[in-house]
């Protein structure tokens, strides 16, 4: 006998899913026939019931009592009219008695109104008559079923399952005429005004009493409440029109409080199976379920927040329309606000690269309150960040972003980067380093101060101590160090592609800003190619003054760093600078006079062993002249930067004497410092000074005059001088608050 050959499981793989669909469909396109068919009998049976019981027959007796005065009229002339029974035969008589008990439609009285075989049915009844007729077999239909989950018992698995409700045809006629009631119902009075803007604060008063009541709930007890998070969550959907927008702003702001306050200092991770599957204690299990609750409420949050953005931005209304489109950008503001706010507050908790990857594409939006918001939320994140692992991922998505727009961003997003706390101090040493170390006691002054048992506490405490700084250090050395290179990797990597791809960006003054305070740190790898780009810059003549001064400060932060051990003359640097002086603005917006002071206190006061005599006269005799033209700030910045010179290089007093000391003649229009003569002048400006309006500026110049002695009769009065000689510029920030 040949066995039937059992297809492959690979066979059944392919072809089972569409036989099972097939069949499925099959199986609910059957059942819904048959129970429409069902139906439609049920109908039909309902009518005829109502039908035989509304039409009764006419009954039968009555008819007969209505024709008996016109039949015993009849009878009696018949008999009249009949023959007598006596006068008929027997065989006769037999004959009309044979006809009679076989009467048929030729032989029954026609006269009356009794139907053929009226004494067969006239004891039947309609019901009877209904129950008798031949019906069809009626075969009930399939009943749709529900499968429930089976169980698994001794025999094995038991599937389960529930009949699926059907209404009937009643029901339907009910729900009918309730909808057709509502239909009719009368409408709503009509509100005034003043009753609409009642109903509508009171409404909001006690939204605001709910929110308020689960926030304090959540509060006072994270642990138990963190179901509640869910109930003030779905606040955010919000669906009367009155109400709506307010009460999705307030539920934003409570729920961003909420998560400042009860989010926990560590980030929380998910639990592994292994871990699932231990017993632990009630309070872990506690402590584990609150953890899981607040991360998934906070998720949801945060994708409520980025849809409200993303609705905002697209332009796109919601199918309720309960929310107009220009109501969606006061609600866009406040879920960009609470997102920076969470950006800054919780940089350590999960979910903080999604915000940034939020935030940081709307510091280019055209909006200016929004990208005025993320910008200010980044440089907060930048201040406060120490260790440099949120810094790090800004840094990235920024370079992400510069990149991907193709450099055309707004400034702004590259200028965040000046506020980075790297620095070459903080790159060696941070403020917990700053601190002075424990010293510890010699082994004399324990011997001496201490008993025998106080020394060998001491002794223990001290080892525990030691150890705990070292690993304290070490750690934190390590990291820092290494995400700060790789952040500032990053930045350098950015710069130098819009320095070399996008040189007349509106990016560029920042980039040169951020490479004036970062050069520093670049590697000295960089640094030809690097000034060589800077000075193609400047000789281009198509950048503005500004421009052209961080240039030449970042040139000078370059050369007075790592730069010293290359063999580099700046000479063309200098010589730009010293043409470009009479250029500052004279105005109430001379903003560059703070970076003129700083690039003259790199090129000079970090740099006198390579300055010359003759460019250090030329500098001063030109800054003389710069401060007559400029306003009373100004002039004390550029005076304090004159006395540096003077007491930093020798022979600078050369210019206060009227004698010339060389051949030649000082020429003021010659833009090279080196060969103006600058040492056959003197500084008459200084003269005038003296009498200017503003009483310090007087200070300084008389102070000038003296030879800018540190002791004396003709010394800085205490505070001036505290203000100038660390750094120049603070001279102007303190004229700046005595004006």
């Amino acid at each position: 006998m040949k066995i039937p050959r059992v297809p492959s499981f690979r066979k059944l793989l392919r072809t089972s899913q569409i036989k099972l669909d097939n069949k499925l469909k099959n199986k609910q396109y059957k059942q819904k026939s048959a129970a429409k068919k069902y139906r439609k009998e049920q109908k039909k049976l309902r009518e005829a019931v109502r039908d035989a019981i509304s039409r009764k027959p006419f009954p039968l007796e009555d008819c007969k009592k209505k024709q008996v005065g016109k039949s015993r009229k009849w009878e009696e002339k018949e008999e009249e009219d009949a023959l007598p029974l006596d006068m008929m035969d027997e065989d006769d008589l037999k004959l009309m008695e044979d006809l009679a008990q076989r009467a048929s439609f030729l032989t029954r009285d026609l006269s009356s109104n009794e139907p053929v075989h009226v004494k067969k049915r006239k004891h039947e009844s309609v019901i009877e008559k209904y129950e008798k007729m031949p019906r069809r077999l009626q075969t009930e239909p399939e009943k749709e079923l529900i499968h429930l989950l089976p169980i698994k018992d001794k025999s094995g698995i038991i599937p389960q399952a529930v009949e699926k409700p059907v209404l009937n045809d009643e029901e339907e006629d009910t729900e009918d005429m309730e909808e057709a009631e509502d239909l009719n119902e009368e409408p709503l009075p009509v509100l005034t005004p003043e009753e609409m803007a009642a109903q509508r604060r009171q409404k909001l008063q006690e939204r605001k009493m709910h929110i308020a009541a689960l926030a304090s709930a959540i509060l006072s007890e994270p642990d138990s409440n963190i179901k509640k998070l869910k109930e003030l969550r779905a606040m955010l959907m919000e669906q009367d029109p009155n109400v709506a927008v307010i009460v999705r702003k307030l539920v934003m702001v409570s729920l961003m409080e909420i998560f400042k306050d009860i989010a926990p200092s560590y980030k929380i991770r998910p639990l592994t199976e292994a871990e699932k599957a231990t017993k632990v204690k009630k309070e872990t299990q506690k402590l584990r379920e609150f953890e899981e609750g607040l991360v998934s409420q906070y998720k949801f949050y945060l994708e409520n927040l980025e849809q409200t953005i993303k609705d905002w931005k697209q332009r796109k209304l919601k199918k309720s329309n309960v929310i107009s489109l220009k109501a969606y950008k006061g609600l866009a503001e406040v879920a960009v606000k609470c997102l920076c706010e969470l950006l800054v507050a919780l940089p350590h908790f999960n979910f903080h690269n999604n915000i940034i990857v939020l935030i940081v594409p709307l510091m280019n939006d055209p909006s200016k309150m929004i990208s005025e918001l993320c910008v200010e939320a980044v440089k907060k994140l930048f201040k406060q960040d120490k260790l440099g692992y949120a810094s790090l991922g800004v840094v990235k998505v920024i370079s992400g972003l510069v990149r991907g727009r193709n450099y055309d961003v707004r400034p702004e997003v590259l200028k965040v980067f000046l506020h980075l706390r790297i620095k070459e101090v903080e790159l060696q040493k941070d403020s917990e380093d700053i601190a002075p170390k424990k010293k510890f006691m010699t082994y004399k002054e324990k011997r001496k101060n201490l008993s025998r048992m106080q020394r060998k506490w001491r002794k223990a405490e001290e080892k525990l101590e030691r150890e705990l700084l070292e690993a304290e250090a070490s750690e934190s050395k390590e990291k820092k160090l290494k995400l700060h290179t790789e952040t500032l990797n990053i930045v350098f990597v950015t710069y130098f592609r819009i320095l070399k791809k996008a040189q007349k960006s509106p990016l560029l003054p920042a980039v040169l800003e951020g490479l004036a305070k970062f050069a520093h740190l670049i590697n000295v790898e960089f640094f030809d190619d690097l000034l060589i780009v800077l000075h193609s810059l400047i000789a281009s003549g198509d950048l503005s003054y500004r421009e052209s001064l961080h240039c030449v400060l970042s040139a000078f932060h370059i050369l007075s760093g790592q730069g010293d051990v290359l063999n580099i003359d700046p000479m063309k640097f200098y010589t730009h600078l010293y043409k470009t002086l009479f250029s500052l603005h004279a105005g109430g917006t001379n903003e560059d006079i703070g970076i003129v002071l700083q690039c003259l206190d790199v090129m000079f006061a970090k740099r006198r062993k390579q300055v010359s005599q003759q460019r250090a006269l030329a500098f001063l005799k030109r800054l003389s002249i710069l401060a007559l033209h400029v306003l009373p700030n100004s002039s004390v910045g550029i005076l304090a930067t004159n006395r540096i010179f003077m007491q930093t290089f020798p022979r600078m007093d050369l210019l206060l004497d009227n004698e010339s000391q060389g051949s030649g003649v000082y020429l003021p229009e010659l833009d090279e410092p080196e060969h103006c003569n600058a040492q056959n002048t003197a500084l008459w400006e200084l003269h005038l000074l003296q009498r200017h309006y503003h009483p310090t500026v007087q200070k300084f110049a008389s102070h000038l005059i003296a030879g800018a002695p540190t002791e004396g009769s003709g010394a800085l009065p205490l505070d001036l001088s505290q203000s100038v000689v660390c750094f120049l510029p603070l001279g102007v920030k303190y004229l700046q608050q005595q004006l």
